[in-house]
């Protein structure tokens, strides 16, 4: 009877360690994900900080549509690191103060796809995989990379595309001036429906007025 309950103790304290050593590889893994994010920012003063917001505004967004704990930190990492893809488009296309030719266009349509594929070897990343990829859907389906409508866009895909929206509108680029907190609420309140969810729109406006930013 000892014996046994000794093996017992010893497979118990074994699943821990393994499970202990599990959230350390994936933490590791993580960061050094959002260390190549933060190294393709550093090269671009006009987007600095961007994923970092874009991250904490989904991980809140998510918690006031109470989605569960799980969902609400795959957005958050999502968010961070949905434009990791932008690694694989050349510099002087990211940096380019003119509109872009139709040939670059193609080019930076394809970073969530890129994003996605980086991140798809961590399977316990796959649904963050999935918001990466969706994040530029548009709820008419005019969107890319599959031209995907509504609610089959991932929820998290959704919320991110929201809060990437707003902070690129309130940020400087090179082609523009930032936009005014106002003016960009009521640019997201005129996609409400049309190239965003209405609901999470609602909710992210919401949280603005709460002092969210």
């Amino acid at each position: 009877m000892a014996a046994r309950l000794a093996a017992e103790l010893q497979s118990l304290r074994y699943a821990e360690d393994v499970k202990r050593l599990y959230h350390q590889l994936r933490r590791s893994i993580c960061q050094s994900l959002l260390g190549l994010a933060n190294a393709l920012e550093a090269k671009d003063p006009y987007t600095r900080g961007h994923s970092e917001r874009v991250g904490a505004w989904g991980g809140r967004l998510a918690t006031a549509l109470r989605l569960d704990p799980g969902e609400i930190e795959t957005i958050t990492q999502a968010g961070l690191l949905h434009d990791i893809g932008k690694i694989g488009v050349p510099e002087a296309v990211l940096r380019k103060r003119a509109g872009l030719a139709p040939e670059e266009w193609a080019l930076m349509r394809q970073h969530p796809v890129i994003g996605a594929q980086i991140v798809a070897p961590f399977e316990f990343f796959t649904a963050g995989a999935t918001v990466i990829r969706h994040h530029h859907e548009r709820v008419d389906g005019s969107g890319y990379p599959d031209g995907l409508t509504g609610e089959a866009i991932p929820i998290g895909a959704r919320i991110v595309a929201v809060a990437d929206v707003y902070d690129a509108l309130t940020s400087d680029r090179p082609y523009r001036q930032a936009m005014s907190g106002a003016d960009a609420r009521a640019f997201l309140r005129a996609q409400a429906g049309v190239g965003l969810d209405g609901e999470i729109v609602d909710a992210f406006v919401g949280l603005m007025g709460n002092g969210i930013g």
